[in-house]
Formats: structure tokens, sequence, C-alpha cells
């Protein structure tokens, strides 16, 4: 027991027995708030990284636009589905890479001051840039998806957009750990 270490954080009016003076949910809500905020803060990035995705989307629909069901075709349509993958896993990487050595001062100072835990910085954070993480795989399967010429059909569409949705977001969960590292 540290009741006699001048150092360790004694309970106070108000604290609960975890530490923190706020609960896990208020915690949790404000550093969502702030992280929305600050994604709203920059609309010219949001913009661009739209813009971006949409070009690349368009320039690779170029490339393989049409493609028919014949040995040609069908290795294209694999060439096609790799820069599908990789562009997806590279440009998701990149937009937080920095994220969290750009923040670090800030989250070590409120960490320190018993603020917020860990876990709801990190979800609070995560779940803020979420639209946008979901935005960009919308935007970027919409346009090469009927250029390229795949599979007819909303039901092969949909699962096209949920399996680069969530190559994007673990791509982004990847971006996180590195910039953690």
């Amino acid at each position: 027991h540290h009741a006699n270490d001048p150092y360790f954080l004694q309970p106070m009016d108000g604290v609960d027995s975890t530490g923190y003076r706020a609960s896990w949910w208020t915690q949790f809500y404000c550093i969502l708030w702030r992280s929305w905020l600050s994604v709203l803060k920059d609309p010219m990035l949001v913009k661009v990284r739209l813009l971006q995705t949409a070009m690349v989307a368009s320039l690779i629909g170029s490339i393989y636009f049409g493609q028919v069901l014949d040995q040609d075709g069908v290795m294209n349509i694999n060439g096609s589905l790799f820069l599908f993958l990789t562009n997806m896993t590279f440009q998701n990487v990149f937009a937080v890479i920095n994220v969290f050595s750009a923040e670090l001062p800030v989250f070590l100072r409120e960490k320190r001051s018993r603020l917020y835990r860990v876990d709801t910085y990190f979800l609070g954070k995560t779940i803020a840039e979420l639209p946008l993480f979901i935005a960009v795989p919308f935007v970027f399967t919409s346009i090469t998806y009927p250029m390229i010429g795949l599979k007819a059909g909303v039901s092969h569409y949909l699962t096209t957009l949920f399996i680069v949705t969530l190559v994007a977001n673990v791509s982004t969960s990847f971006g996180y750990l590195i910039s953690c590292a």
C-alpha cells in the first residue's frame, strides 16, 4: 500500500477508487467531442483526402476501364484488385502515421494529471475519425467498381465496399501502431 508515499496520488473528494475525476463515459464523451472538433477544424484536409481518393480512383478506373472476362481481363482484374488493396492500405497508414507523435506532449500531460484513461483516448479519437475512414473507401469503390466493370449487382458491390472498408480501417489501426511505436 502506498499510503505513506508522498508521490502517490491520494484519494480526493469527488474522485472514485480508480483515481480519475470523471467516469469512463464522461472521459470518453469529452475525448470524442474534442477529437470531433479537431476533425471539423480542418475541413480542407477532409476535402483534399476525398479529392485525392477520387482522382486516384478515376486514374485506376480509366487504366482498367471495361474489363471483359477473358484470360487477359481476369489478369487485369487481379491487378486492379491489388491496386484497390494497396491504395487503401498505404493511403490510410500514411494518413495517421504522425497522429500520436504530434499529440504526445499533450496526451502525456493529461494522462499524468489523470484526466482520462488511455482506452477512452484511443476509442474517442478513432470513433471521431471513423466517418472519414468510411467515406474514403466508399468514394474509391464507388468510382472504380463500375469503371473497371467488376461483377454487376448491389450485393457484390456492397461486399466489395465492406471488404475495402475493413482493409482501410485495419491499415489505419496499423498506422496508429506505427505512430505509437
